[in-house]
């Protein structure tokens, strides 16, 4: 299994609030869906499928490399759902298939645990890279979850510095986090009983990404961000998918 991660466009791997008015109906549902059938292909079904195998007699390899298949799976259907393949979901599939040959070849199922963490941890390096491009990848996930607002957010991007450190500061969050994230999952996979760490994979997603979001909220309140972007008006409800994906966010 693997954790969820950003596409190669912006995703929900981040932060991303609406513009001036509440996003329309049409766009919530999308991201809310879409990242809902990311963690049960991600997350659930590759955990609950390890231990019906386990439970079934399947020795640790085998049920850690077909739980692995999932997540293969999902990017795969994408793919032929959209007509395309991007880079990440390249990446993904060549590290599931790189991992599980390691896995076979040294008859070690910690490398095929350990392959999250070192998937989580090049999703922090990236966020981290994108620091030095013109827009950090909080920003530009702002921007691929609500197309249709790009002017204002362009406009409060040029003409205020402090909207421009927030972004910036939000995408070093995450990068960090994502980082811890990845080292506590490599500390697991080598150190605890391999039949207890996938259950905690699932754990230390939903802790990370509950943290994260929670520093995020906190970070836009009190820097008066939700306010710069909604005016007067406060978002009902919180606008933040997880880092996510947006690419699974399409489906």
């Amino acid at each position: 299994m693997t954790s969820p991660t950003p596409s190669s466009e912006p995703t929900a791997s981040s932060p991303a609030p609406a513009t001036t008015t509440p996003p329309t109906a049409s766009e919530q549902p999308s991201s809310r869906w879409g990242f809902v059938i990311t963690v049960v292909c991600d997350i659930v079904l590759p955990v609950g499928l390890y231990y019906v195998l386990r439970a079934a007699g399947t020795s640790e390899i085998t049920a850690l490399l077909l739980s692995g298949s999932a997540p293969a799976l999902h990017t795969l259907h994408s793919a032929i759902r959209h007509r395309k393949l991007d880079s990440i979901g390249v990446f993904t599939v060549a590290l599931l298939v790189v991992s599980a040959l390691a896995s076979l070849l040294t008859s070690d199922p910690r490398i095929a645990l350990a392959r999250n963490g070192l998937f989580t941890a090049l999703a922090g390096v990236w966020l981290l890279i994108t620091l030095f491009t013109a827009r950090p990848f909080t920003y530009q996930a702002l921007h691929t979850l609500l197309p249709g607002r790009a002017a204002k957010l362009e406009q409060l991007w040029e003409s205020d510095a402090s909207f421009r450190r927030v972004w910036r500061g939000l995408t070093t969050l995450w990068a960090v986090g994502l980082l811890c994230d990845a080292l506590l999952r490599l500390i697991m996979a080598y150190t605890l009983p391999i039949d207890t760490v996938p259950a905690l994979d699932g754990v230390l997603y939903a802790v990370s990404w509950i943290v994260l979001q929670v520093i995020t909220q906190i970070v836009l309140f009190r820097s008066h961000t939700l306010t710069k972007i909604f005016g007067e008006r406060r978002p009902g409800r919180r606008l933040f998918a997880s880092a996510a994906r947006q690419q699974e966010a399409g489906d």
